[in-house]
């Protein structure tokens, strides 16, 4: 049977080496546990729910643990009753929905029907008092690895102009923009980055389009923030130009044109929620982390990375991991000339303000 036709309802347990990060020997003790992955696109899309795929096949090695899986599931009612299938009918306690739209209304909706069960979501912003105690949200902060990006970039540009292609403007995929665009102008302060939002997290043609159509303006740098990076990154090396990925690692894709990325270590936060579950913890309503705390990391260098290049950016990144690196900080205008951050100010990745970001940086070319 194909990837592409698994089925979710097969129980997966398997037995692990009880070295895998932070389980007591007491959870083999415990009726297995069954955790829950839902997944608003392909598991093997070389993106958003591949990195999730990843770090769900790993969780699978664990001990005490049973895994159900659902792919393709869209942000509308669909996710509500996946979510309740895999309560009702495979008896899961612990939920992993994995897509931004998921949060609101769909798991505030069910979590306070299913009290006993635990919804662990993606990229949601979990307020105390205002949403359900067995609701809890888990993100990295992957903008330190697309300033990153936009270093490796601001050295690989010859015109520069670089492109960044994305799905919708929410506060993660701004934020993401803004660090890309601001790690490239500390190489060179005159270099743009021109967005085109596609509309959705999957649109292939619409992605392939704005690829071909940044290309044709003279960006020769491409990253980009949809669930799937294949069609941008195979599309920009056609064209002749680079790419910094995002979520995974496609290097495998176009081997010459992909200078670094930025990914997304799931298995992190994973094994911090699933050993609250299991040894009856509070359930972690709120987890974030960076490059320090392993939730993200970069992919290797391609062989077009000049050395410069690299002494630069692992500079910045030495700098991340000794907390001296701030990336939003005053003063700091939008692109529409306003003050966005005043002089003095420094924004911390643990700062909540920086979730709800709802304005592009001056020097990116496109509208919120």
């Amino acid at each position: 049977m194909s990837e592409q036709h698994w089925n979710r309802r097969e129980l997966i347990q398997a037995a692990g080496a009880l070295g895998l990060v932070g389980l007591s020997g007491r959870a083999l003790a415990q009726k297995p546990l069954t955790a829950g992955f839902i997944y608003v696109g392909a598991r093997d899309d070389y993106g958003y729910n591949q990195s999730h795929a990843d770090a769900a096949a790993l969780v699978r090695k664990m001990p005490g643990l049973k895994v159900v899986e659902e792919e393709n599931v869209p942000e509308t009612n669909a996710v509500q009753k996946t979510m309740q299938g895999m309560i009702s009918q495979d008896g899961a306690t612990l939920l992993f929905p994995t897509s931004y739209g998921y949060f609101d209304p769909h798991i505030l909706a069910l979590a306070p029907k299913d009290p006993g069960v635990r919804f662990a979501h993606c990229g949601g912003l979990w307020t105390a008092g205002k949403h359900p105690a067995n609701v809890g949200s888990f993100f990295g902060y992957i903008d330190e690895a697309q300033y990153l990006n936009g270093v490796v970039a601001g050295f690989a540009t010859r015109s520069r102009k670089l492109g960044f292609v994305a799905a919708k403007p929410i506060p993660q995929v701004l934020r993401n923009i803004n660090a890309f665009a601001m790690g490239a102008r500390s190489v060179h302060p005159d270099i743009t980055t021109t967005v085109i939002f596609t509309g959705d997290w999957s649109m292939p043609v619409k992605e392939a389009e704005a690829t071909n159509s940044l290309a044709d303006q003279g960006v020769d740098v491409f990253t980009m923030h949809v669930d799937g990076p294949k069609v941008i990154v195979e599309t920009a090396a056609r064209r002749g130009k680079f790419v910094c990925g995002y979520h995974a690692s496609q290097a495998k894709l176009a081997p010459q044109a992909y200078l670094t990325g930025a990914e997304w270590n799931w298995i992190v936060p994973y094994r911090q929620i699933i050993d609250a579950a299991q040894n009856g913890k509070p359930h972690p309503n709120f987890v974030r982390g960076g490059l320090k705390e392993g939730f993200v990391k970069s992919s290797a260098y391609g062989p077009a990375v000049s050395e410069a290049a690299r002494k630069q950016a692992e500079t910045v990144r030495a700098a991340m991991l000794a907390d001296k690196f701030d990336i939003f900080k005053g003063e700091l205008k939008d692109n529409t000339g306003k003050v966005v951050i005043p002089a003095g100010k420094v924004y911390r990745q643990t700062d909540v303000a920086l979730e709800g970001m709802n304005y592009l940086v001056e020097g990116v070319i496109g509208k919120v």
